[in-house]
């Protein structure tokens, strides 16, 4: 098989493909669909107590209105990558384009709690989508010395889409006096939080229109000039067009199309699935989205005033960004394990601290506070922890979800994944608020547990991935 890929030698950088601020441009209008994953994800915690005083509900009902999302978000990874293959990624953008937006409308006028939960659901469903088809397809358009950076494009935005989704909140709240149930036009502030991401969508939809089918479906369905003219879009003028085509049309022959039974090994599923799986869950398990879904509440609890809640909820997600950057800068430089590592150890201390500091809550009902001490660790050790995972786990995981799966399962390996990052999600979500009633300092113990397993899990398991097309991978 000729080999196309244009490795650096003598220790050189490899050089800078003619196109890439092309690539960078179909990367980012891509990745919108991460921004709206951030943003949808994180903009629930602006509306968290609003949500709990307009339906009169406790914590467990709380937490399954907030968690439904992800119900529908598992739904939509586990179904994303079949109806890819059949339809195109771009076609599959624009249907969670449509659902982001449908989602947005009704989950600003529900007239009912299950009536909330439901558009929550479809906007999950979109998410999932979103999850799958934004890395995937960027990994097939990204020239292999690039792809790194340009996958995690998907993590930036979700970090952009959680800080942006945070800063709305956070001027919303202003206007409205620093009452999430402050009536703003004839809707309540909370409305306005989660109603705002229709603007977004509507973008996701138009850039949809911007950008190339990827080569790699094109070639599937038999279209393969258009596949050239995408390829002749992204690729160094170096490069064969015409073997790389044949390399992946050589690459696709040898594949049927990926169904659940390909995924299957000896114990279940097939050993690089189960990483897929692992890494997916363990992303979630250290308890990254209790800070997202959660923070306003959280600092609340402790005693901190709301305005300034949500001020130290947006301060996290600057952090996210930051961590992020330093992500992408590094990704293809240092190897994607060094950076697990890295990120590993920084969240088990965090955790760890951030446990310690909260077992010195007192109080109860409104009446609620922690020492001054505890409390500027709390906080620090937070921002640590989010600015840890950011830099690791947060961008990675993604990259490596992108890359890992040999090429005739891909798609569907890559649904199997997304959809246990979003089951873990779910139970840590919806058991959130219940462990805080019970030990708010508990729940920060488990996660750092959490924390610890997955640096042995990287030793063992996780492979590297740096350098190597995708076609190399199976």
């Amino acid at each position: 098989m000729t080999s196309t890929a244009q490795s650096p030698r003598s220790g050189r950088p490899p050089a800078r493909p003619e196109h890439l601020g092309h690539v960078v441009f179909i990367t980012a209008a891509a990745a919108m669909g991460g921004f709206l994953f951030g943003y949808d994800s994180s903009v629930i915690n602006g509306a968290v107590q609003a949500i709990r005083q307009r339906f009169d509900i406790g914590s467990g009902a709380l937490a399954q209105v907030i968690a439904a999302a992800l119900i529908g978000s598992a739904i939509g990874a586990a179904t994303a990558g079949r109806i890819a293959d059949r339809i195109g990624r771009i076609r599959c953008m624009r249907i969670s384009s449509a659902l982001f937006t449908v989602s947005a409308v009704g989950s600003a006028l529900p007239f009912a709690l299950w009536d909330l939960a439901m558009w929550r659901v479809i906007g999950g469903f979109a998410i999932g989508m979103a999850s799958v088809i934004g890395p995937a397809y960027i990994a097939e358009v990204s020239p292999p010395a690039y792809r790194g950076r340009l996958t995690s494009f998907q993590q930036a935005a979700i970090v952009l889409g959680i800080a942006v989704s945070q800063l709305v909140n956070y001027g919303i709240l202003n206007i409205a006096d620093g009452d999430q149930r402050g009536t703003i036009g004839g809707l309540e502030a909370w409305q306005w939080m989660l109603g705002v991401m229709v603007v977004p969508a509507i973008l996701y939809g138009a850039l949809s229109f911007a950008i190339p089918e990827s080569p790699r479906y094109l070639i599937s369905v038999g279209r393969n000039r258009a596949a050239r003219d995408v390829l002749a879009e992204v690729e160094d003028t170096g490069v064969d067009l015409d073997a790389r085509v044949r390399e992946i049309e050589r690459n696709l022959h040898k594949e049927h199309k990926p169904t659940f039974k390909d995924l299957l090994g000896r114990v279940g599923f097939l050993p690089v699935v189960w990483i897929g799986i692992g890494l997916s869950a363990l992303q979630q398990l250290v308890g990254i989205n209790v800070i997202f879904y959660y923070s306003a509440s959280l600092w609340q609890s402790v005693g901190i005033d709301p305005t300034s809640s949500f001020f130290y909820s947006f301060t996290t997600s600057i952090v996210n960004v930051i961590g992020t950057v330093v992500a992408m800068a590094f990704v293809d430089r240092i190897g994607r394990r060094p950076l697990l590592l890295i990120g590993s150890v920084g969240m088990t201390v965090s955790l760890a601290l951030a446990a310690w500091a909260f077992s010195y809550k007192s109080g109860s009902g409104t009446d609620i506070s922690i020492p001054g001490t505890q409390g500027t660790v709390a906080l620090l050790a937070a921002h640590f922890f989010v600015l840890f995972f950011a830099l690791s786990w947060g961008v990675v995981v993604w990259v490596l979800l992108g890359e890992m799966f040999p090429g005739r399962i891909r798609a569907a390996a890559l649904g199997v994944a997304a959809s246990a990052q979003w089951i873990a999600n779910w139970a840590v979500t919806v058991s959130f608020p219940t462990l805080s009633d019970w030990d708010l300092s508990g729940a920060y113990v488990i996660y750092s547990a959490f924390a610890l397993v997955s640096i042995f899990f990287i030793l063992k398991w996780v492979p590297e991935t740096k350098g190597k097309t995708l076609e190399a991978m199976g």
